[in-house]
């Protein structure tokens, strides 16, 4: 049994690689399934929202010169 990764040999390295390959396309995978999805119904309209008249909010009654 190794317990440094310096000290281990080839197949060890080898084991280690495989299994974070089979990680890594697990997860992306799976980040690829969850993402895929029918969006029938979830369109999204853009609002336009237009500026009104400029507000001066005080806590006095003070004008306030900007």
């Amino acid at each position: 049994m190794n317990h440094s990764i310096y000290s281990a040999d080839r197949s060890t390295h080898l084991k280690i690689v495989v299994v974070a390959l089979v990680a890594g396309i697990a997860v992306a995978g799976f980040g690829i399934t969850a993402r895929t999805g029918s969006d029938d119904g979830l369109t999204q309209t853009a609002r336009v929202i237009k500026a009104g008249k400029p507000v001066a909010i005080t806590s006095s009654n003070a004008s306030v010169v900007r």
